[in-house]
């Protein structure tokens, strides 16, 4: 009788996400076991237990899921995962903490095809200005776009903590490839005056891009948003728009809305999780695989 697949779900938050345990279940896991409020230091642990009791065959029939609300702390987690396999003991993980990692990459999925369908164009060297840029949508967002050769601004409440974030995201993901910068909330009207791309990662209810920051946004050409709450982070999107000229734009913008993302994103964590199940050798996947899929979702 062949062993069942059983999904570890591990979190530094107090509650396991159903959403995650309703994917992974949907995805063909048979079995998902959830660990809540972890602490870095008991990570290794919770591994080795689960690859060595099933015996190398077993350990390919496992899998560890990683959530919760923090980018960086569950990006340190999953370096823990890699580095407590022991061969021929060897699992799969996948980080997404909160949806944020799937999120991101179906939102810079379609931002790139609305660019490439509707202005024959791509992000590089695009101005791209992040709206709650400091959470962790808005972080692996910021990531993927500097990678793609956008120069990129995260947007937040202090300036501060908006450069600190920026830094940090430069230092431990851009790999010298990335100048992501920060700045505060309050300077939007003068920066979106230069924005070919504005994007909202902000909490639901809010908004933060007004119809006269459209107006003024002399190169803008797409503008997306994550929340599906009305009202719209942005001015004007609605939550199904699929690259919809943008009311007020006087450079034609289009707009993405947040169900239109979360279709991607929805796709995107489905097919993870069953590439992590089929997985031979382990993989670990966090934000930039996640890109890569949603990418392959949107060419069709």
């Amino acid at each position: 009788m062949e062993k069942p697949y059983i999904l570890h779900m591990i979190t530094p938050a107090k509650n396991l996400s159903p959403f995650d345990v309703n994917m992974a279940l949907d995805a063909g896991w048979d079995n998902t076991v959830g660990y809540t409020n972890v602490e870095t230091d008991e990570v290794e642990a919770l591994i080795q237990d689960a690859i060595f009791s099933r015996g190398p065959a077993g350990a390919k029939r496992t899998g560890v899921f990683l959530g919760g609300r923090d980018m960086h702390l569950v990006m340190g987690m999953l370096k823990i995962c890699e580095s407590s396999m022991v061969p021929p003991f060897e699992t799969s993980c996948f980080a997404d903490p909160s949806g944020a990692f799937t999120t991101a990459a179906g939102m810079m999925a379609c931002v790139e095809q609305g660019l490439k369908e509707k202005f024959d164009t791509d992000l590089k060297g695009k101005h791209v200005v992040i709206m709650g840029g400091t959470g962790p949508v808005g972080s692996a967002a910021a990531v993927l776009a500097a990678k793609a050769g956008a120069d990129v601004q995260i947007m937040g409440r202090k300036k501060e903590k908006s450069e600190q974030v920026a830094e940090l995201c430069n230092r431990e993901y851009g790999d010298g490839e990335t100048g992501i910068r920060g700045e505060a909330n309050s300077m939007i009207g003068e920066v979106a005056k230069s924005a070919d791309v504005i994007l909202a990662a902000v909490a639901a209810g809010v908004q933060v891009i007004s119809e006269e920051h459209i107006k003024s946004a002399s190169e803008l050409k797409v503008v997306a948003d994550v929340n599906a709450v009305p009202p719209s982070g942005i001015a004007g999107l609605d939550a199904m728009d699929d690259c919809k000229a943008v009311e007020g734009s006087s450079s034609g913008a289009v707009g993405i809305g947040a169900l239109v993302i979360g279709n991607v994103k929805y796709q995107t964590q489905h097919r993870l999780l069953q590439e992590m199940r089929a997985a031979d050798k382990p993989v670990f996947l966090h934000f930039e695989h996640a890109f890569g899929m949603a990418k392959e979702i949107k060419r069709g």
